[in-house]
């Protein structure tokens, strides 16, 4: 019956690390550069992870450029703008560029039995988020769409599933939802013919995940979208038939304690919302408060979409793509970063 991602405090596990684990609730650990020191300690910690729950979801921000918690040992991936500049000049060359990042992600994750990152990046480069910006690809909408969808399909190749992020978009305005309220002062006509084209486009192409953001659309709902029933339910499930996992974004960020104070009250309402597994990371106090309090019925469907978001081990064992070794291809990725 899980339906919470939580963190972990270190290197390794924790005594109440390894309690938090333990609880029915918790189907997931995400991992941060606090949990990483080399790949050979990577292994240990998720083995340890595994050894408390077998299926438990692991995964990670690791979308390149300035999100990207582990690096050494790993392929410095770059800022998926860069992918959009190349995009300008050579189409081709970027979609192959934007596939090879895909597989490279997978293939060096998967290796560490990391099940996925939430990854791609969906929203739409408008130049003036604080804290979106380079991790956009690109300021239009159809070459984003054409990267996120190359991005995705490399993932699958090595046996990972996409998170696209931050559903209906959280490109446009400049506040920083980590620190601040944001509100987002466009139409939803607006919004639906500009950002959620890239949603749309992406779960007609098969995504299994997708993250909203903590941004208030103020003129279609007084909530953020990821505690909102009209943009999980009326636009992702219905208008856009989204049939897989959503994951709400950290529920510890400040956008979201300033719409609810009470850490229970605010993950119970992401669920109700339509949420099939919220985050509550880097607030171990809060993550025992939700843990003692809450009580959430996980229905079936949202336990088989959770349970797809799993790595295909078969698949990421596969050592080539493209007749490509993952060193040759990581070595291609750095010069061209």
């Amino acid at each position: 019956m899980s339906c919470l991602m939580i963190d972990v405090a270190s290197l390794s596990l924790d005594s109440n690390d390894i309690k938090r684990i333990s609880h029915p609730l918790v189907g997931g650990v995400i991992l941060f550069s606090r949990n990483y020191e080399n790949k050979k300690q990577l292994k240990l910690l998720v083995k340890s992870i595994r050894k408390i729950k077998h299926n438990i979801l692991i995964a990670v921000d690791h979308e390149g450029g300035r999100v990207q918690r582990f690096r050494d040992d790993f392929t410095q991936l770059p800022a998926m703008a860069l992918l959009g500049s190349l995009f300008d000049k050579d189409p081709e060359e970027a979609t192959r560029i934007a596939k090879l990042c895909g597989w490279l992600i997978a293939k060096e994750l998967g290796g560490c039995d990391i099940d996925f990152s939430f990854t791609p990046v969906l929203d739409v480069n408008y130049e003036s988020s604080s804290v979106i910006g380079n991790r956009a690809f690109h300021k239009e909408i159809q070459p984003t769409i054409h990267l996120a969808n190359s991005l995705t399909e490399g993932l699958g190749q090595a046996g990972m599933q996409g998170v696209g992020k931050h559903f209906p978009g959280h490109g446009f305005i400049k506040a920083d939802t980590h620190l601040e309220l944001g509100e987002d002062e466009r139409a939803f006509e607006v919004i639906k013919e500009s950002d959620m084209l890239v949603f749309k486009a992406l779960i007609e192409n098969g995504l299994k995940g997708i993250m909203p953001s903590h941004v208030i659309y103020s003129l279609c709902d007084d909530k953020p979208s990821g505690l909102s029933h009209f943009w999980l339910q009326d636009q992702l499930r219905k208008n856009l038939g989204f049939n897989g996992a959503i994951f709400s974004d950290d529920m510890s960020m400040q956008a979201a304690v300033f719409t609810e104070k009470n850490v229970t009250k605010r993950v119970l309402k992401a669920l109700q919302a339509g949420c099939d597994m919220v985050l509550v990371c880097n607030a171990g106090e809060d993550v025992d408060i939700v843990l003692t309090h809450l009580d959430w019925p996980v229905s079936k469907k949202s336990q088989c979409r959770i349970k797809a978001m799993g790595l295909n081990k078969k698949k990421n064992q596969q050592t080539q793509y493209m007749r490509l070794t993952a060193t040759e291809a990581g070595k291609l990725i750095l010069k061209f970063n």
